[in-house]
C-alpha cells in the first residue's frame, strides 16, 4: 500500500506544491517525468533523496530522522512529544511548536514527508538513505543476523528468557524492544560496563573487537564488554567488529533521538566593529583589488609567463609575479585567478602559450572602478576554483600551480555563497569568529559537514576581506549587493571610493609623488614612464634613463613626455627631468636595429666605429656591410638588449625601414567565456511550470491509458518558422493544445495534435495526443502550426 500512498499523495498537491517541489529539487525535472508515477519514483531514488537531504538543517533533518525510527504512521502530537526531551532547555514550547510547523511544512514542500498530521509518513526511500538515522546502530535483528540459532538459543537462556516458538533472532529483537528487559539486563552488569554503554549510546554506535565472535557465558565473562556481550547489549557484526543494537540505544538515551536539539541555529559571535569604518576599509581593499589586476595585466601585456605543459602558472612565475605586485604569493594567486575567472586572462596556446590579458581586459578597463570591482567580485564569488590550495600538494605529490586545472573543486561556489550568506545574517558591526561561522555552516547543512567543508570555509573568510567584500571581518555594504546578486554592489561602493587624482607632483630628483590613486589614463602613462619606488597613502615613482627610453619606443616623442607632465603636474618640471628628457630623446633611434638575423643602421659612421670597437661587442660577431651598416648573426631582440647594455639607444625598424613601436596592450588572446556565478539553485518560474503541465497532460493519458488519437483531416500545417515558434510561445503560456505538422526521421510528413510544455535547447517537450505519450520535437522538423477547430 505504501508504494500507491506517496504517488496519490503528489497526485493530490496543486500545480503550486509541484512547482515548489521540483524547485526545491530541480533535479526531479532533468528529463521532464512521463507522469506523475515517474516523479515519485524519481523522488525516492539513493541519488535524489541524498541532494535533498544535504539541503536540509540539523532541526529539520532531526524531524526526518523521528520520522523513520516509527514504525508505522506518527501524530504530529507524538512527534512533538519526542522531540521535547531533545529540546529541552533551548527553545519554548511555541518556539518548538512553531519550528516544527516550519519543519513539516519544508519536508513536504521537498517529498520527503508526506500525509496529514495525524498520520504523517516519510516519503518511500527516505528510511534506507538515513540509514543510520542520528547516530544510532542497525537493530537488533540486523545486529545478530549471522548469529546460528543456536548460539542465540544459549545467549536467551542466559538472560533467562521464556523458551516459545519462533526463531531465536526474533524472540530476541522482541526481546530487546522491551525497556524493562533491557533495563534488567543493563542493571546486571558492572558500572564499567555501563559506562561503556553510555559512551556507544551517542555515536558511535559500532567499534573494534579482536575475537569479537567468542562464545562467552554471562557466569564466564571477565571484562566489561564480555558481559556486555554475554546479555546480548552488545553484538558481534564481524570476526572484529560489535555494534550497539538500536533498541538498547533507544532505552539508553531515555526516549531522546537526540542529545541536544536546537530549532534556531547557533547565534553568531565575534568582535564588533564600526559599521561606517568596516565599509570605508572594505572599499579601500575593494580598489586595490582593481588598481592591482589592472597592473597584473598590464605586467602581463608587456611580458607575458609561459603556460607550463600540464596547465598553469609556474611557481618562480608567481614569484615574479608576487614581487612585481607588492604582495604574499597567496595573494598574488588569488589576484591572478580572480583575473582569470572574470575573463581578463587566459592562455595564448595550451603547449607553449603564454599567459595573455584578452580584449575583455580592455572594455573592462574603460569601467568606472566600482563597475570593474563588481566584476571581479561577482567572478570570485561563483567560481569553482580554490585559490587557497597553490603551493600545496595533490593527492600524487604533485605542486597545485596558480591557473592549474586542478584548483576546481566542485563545492568551491556552493561553500563560498553559504559562507557570505552566514555573513550577511550576522547583523551591522558584527565580525564572526570563523569558529562561530562554522558551527553556523554545520547546523544549516550538517551531512555535508567535514575538514574540506571547513577549509573552504575559512579561505573564503580570508579572500573575502581581500577582495574587500568584507572589511575588518564585517561583510560591507557592498558585499551585502554582491551576496544577493542584485546589481546593487556597484552603486553601494561607489560613494565610498576615493576620488582619484589627475596630478602629481614632480621633484628636482627625478621623482613624482601621486598624492593618491591616479585617473586610469594617468595611471597607465606614468606607470609607462617612470618606474614605482614605493606604494602607500602616496605612491612615488622614479624617472630614469630606461622608463624614459621605454615611452619613446612605445611611439612618445620627447614633447609629448614634456607635455604630459607639464599638463599634470602641480609643481614645475623640474630641470634636471627636462634635461633627462631631451639627453634619452637626442639619443634615441640614432642606432636602427633590423633582421640579418640582425644588422644596426647608423647615419654617424663614427657609432659603429665605438661598437665595433667595444670589447663587449665581440659576442655580437657584427660584421660592417657599409660604412652605416652592421650585420649580425644574433637576433634582434638580443642585439637591441646588448646594445642598450652598452650604454646606446636602438630602436627597432621594420624591414621597410620604419620605426616599430611597442605598445603595451598590443598583445592579447581569446580567452573562455567568462565565468559567472552560481545563479538561482532551481529552475525558471515558467520552466517549472511547464513541466508541470506537461507532467500532469502525460498523468491524465497514463491514468486512462487513452487511446492515440487521430490528427485532423486535410494537408499538413504549414507555416512560417517565426510565426511556428510564436504560436508555440503562446501555447505554452495559455495552456492551450495546437495542431502541428512534422517530418518523421524518414522525411514524411504527420500531423500531430500536442499540448505545448516547454521550449529550450531547439526542442519543444509536448504531450502528443496522437501517441498519447510524451514527446520531444525538434522544432526544425515542424513543419507549421494551426489551431486545433
Amino acid at each position: 500500500m505504501m508504494s500507491t500512498e506517496f504517488p496519490e499523495w503528489l497526485r493530490g498537491r496543486t500545480d503550486e506544491q509541484l512547482r515548489a517541489l521540483v524547485t526545491a529539487r530541480p533535479e526531479l525535472i532533468t528529463p521532464v517525468p512521463a507522469h506523475v508515477d515517474g516523479l515519485a519514483a524519481r523522488a525516492g531514488s539513493p541519488s535524489a533523496l541524498g541532494r535533498a537531504l544535504d539541503r536540509l538543517d540539523r532541526f529539520t533533518l532531526a524531524v526526518v530522522e523521528t520520522l523513520t525510527l516509527q514504525p508505522g504512521p506518527i501524530t504530529r502530537k507524538a512527534l512533538r512529544s519526542s522531540l521535547d526531551k531533545a529540546a529541552a532547555g533551548t527553545a519554548g514550547k511555541k518556539e518548538l511548536d512553531a519550528a516544527l510547523d516550519e519543519a513539516l511544512d519544508r519536508l513536504r514542500t521537498r517529498g520527503l514527508a508526506f500525509g496529514p498530521d495525524d498520520a504523517l509518513l516519510p516519503a518511500p526511500g527516505v528510511v534506507e538513505a538515513l540509514d543510520p538515522p542520528a547516530g544510532l546502530g542497525p537493530p537488533a535483528a540486523e545486529v545478530f543476523r549471522h548469529h546460528s540459532p543456536e548460539a542465540l538459543e544459549v545467549l536467551l537462556d542466559d538472560i533467562g528468557a521464556p523458551r516459545r516458538d519462533g526463531s531465536p533472532r526474533d524472540r530476541l529483537a522482541e526481546l530487546l524492544a522491551d525497556p524493562t528487559t533491557v533495563g534488567r539486563l543493563v542493571a546486571e552488569v558492572s558500572p564499567q560496563a555501563r559506562a561503556a554503554l553510555d559512551e556507544l549510546s551517542w555515536g558511535p554506535a559500532s567499534g573494534r573487537l579482536p575475537n569479537a565472535r567468542r562464545d562467552i557465558r554471562t557466569a564466564t565473562a571477565q571484562s566489561p564488554i564480555e558481559q556486555l556481550l554475554a546479555r546480548g547489549l552488545l553484538g558481534a557484526t564481524g570476526d572484529e567488529s560489535v555494534a550497539l543494537p538500536r533498541e538498547v540505544a533507544l532505552f539508553l538515551r531515555d526516549g531522546r533521538v537526540h542529545r541536544d536539539l536546537s530549532p534556531r541555529p547557533p547565534d553568531l559571535e565575534g568582535a564588533r566593529r564600526d559599521q561606517v569604518l568596516a565599509d570605508r576599509t572594505a572599499a579601500g581593499q575593494a580598489f586595490t583589488l582593481v588598481r592591482t589586476v589592472e597592473e597584473l595585466c598590464e605586467h602581463w601585456s608587456v611580458e607575458p609567463p609561459g603556460v607550463l605543459r600540464t596547465g598553469g602558472l609556474a611557481i618562480r612565475d608567481l614569484k615574479r609575479t608576487a614581487q612585481s605586485l607588492d604582495l604574499p604569493e597567496w595573494a598574488a594567486g588569488l589576484v591572478v585567478e580572480i583575473a582569470y575567472a572574470a575573463g581578463l586572462v587566459a592562455s595564448g596556446g595550451s603547449v607553449d602559450g603564454e599567459w595573455l590579458p584578452t580584449p575583455a581586459y580592455d572594455g573592462w578597463r574603460v569601467k568606472s572602478t566600482e563597475d570593474r570591482w563588481a566584476l571581479l567580485a561577482s567572478a570570485w564569488a561563483g567560481m569553482d576554483r580554490v585559490p587557497g590550495l597553490i603551493g600545496e600538494r595533490d593527492d600524487r605529490d604533485r605542486p597545485l600551480n596558480a591557473l592549474h586545472p586542478d584548483l576546481r573543486r566542485p563545492a568551491a561556489a556552493q561553500v563560498r555563497a553559504q559562507t557570505l550568506a552566514v555573513l550577511a545574517s550576522a547583523g551591522p558591526g558584527l565580525a564572526p569568529a570563523a569558529a562561530s561561522v562554522l558551527a553556523r555552516l554545520s547546523w544549516e547543512q550538517p551531512r555535508r559537514r567535514g575538514a574540506q567543508r571547513d577549509r573552504l570555509a575559512e579561505l573564503t573568510l580570508r579572500e573575502a576581506e581581500q577582495v574587500g567584500v568584507t572589511g575588518l571581518g564585517v561583510l560591507s555594504a557592498h558585499g551585502h549587493g554582491i551576496v544577493r546578486g542584485d546589481g546593487t554592489a556597484a552603486g553601494l561602493l561607489a560613494p565610498l571610493l576615493p576620488e582619484p587624482v589627475d596630478h602629481v607632483l614632480l621633484q628636482a630628483d627625478l621623482t613624482a609623488v601621486a598624492p593618491g590613486p591616479l585617473t586610469s589614463d594617468l595611471g597607465r602613462w606614468l606607470a609607462l614612464t617612470a618606474d614605482v619606488e614605493s606604494k602607500g597613502g602616496a605612491t612615488v615613482y622614479r624617472f630614469s634613463e630606461r622608463s624614459i627610453r621605454r615611452a619613446l619606443d612605445a611611439g612618445q616623442s620627447a614633447d609629448d613626455v614634456a607635455g604630459m607632465l607639464e599638463r599634470h603636474s602641480a609643481t614645475a618640471v623640474p630641470q634636471p627631468l627636462r634635461y633627462l628628457i631631451s639627453d634619452v630623446a637626442r639619443r634615441h633611434g640614432r642606432i636602427r636595429v633590423g633582421t640579418a638575423s640582425a644588422y644596426v643602421r647608423c647615419d654617424d659612421p663614427s657609432v659603429l666605429d665605438e661598437v665595433l670597437a667595444d670589447k663587449r661587442a665581440g659576442l655580437l660577431r657584427l660584421r660592417r656591410l657599409a660604412p652605416t651598416v652592421l650585420a649580425s648573426k644574433t637576433s634582434r631582440a638580443t642585439l637591441i638588449d646588448s646594445l642598450r647594455a652598452m650604454g646606446y639607444a636602438p630602436v627597432a625598424e621594420s624591414l621597410e625601414g620604419d620605426v616599430l613601436v611597442s605598445r603595451a596592450d598590443s598583445r592579447r588572446t581569446d580567452g573562455p567565456p567568462v565565468a559567472r556565478g552560481a545563479g538561482p539553485t532551481g529552475p525558471e518560474p515558467d520552466v517549472a511550470a511547464a513541466a508541470i503541465r506537461a507532467m500532469r497532460a502525460g498523468d491524465e493519458a497514463h491514468r486512462t491509458r487513452r487511446r492515440p488519437s487521430h490528427g485532423p483531416d486535410g494537408q499538413v500545417p504549414r507555416s512560417p518558422a517565426t510565426a511556428t515558434i510564436q504560436a508555440l510561445q503562446d501555447a505554452i503560456r495559455q495552456g492551450s493544445r495546437v495542431w502541428i505538422g512534422y517530418l518523421d526521421a524518414q522525411g514524411h510528413a504527420t500531423s500531430r495534435i500536442l499540448e505545448p510544455a516547454r521550449m529550450e535547447g531547439g526542442y519543444l517537450t509536448a504531450y502528443d495526443e496522437t501517441r498519447a505519450a510524451v514527446h520531444r520535437f525538434a522544432l526544425h522538423r515542424i513543419t507549421g502550426i494551426a489551431d486545433v477547430s
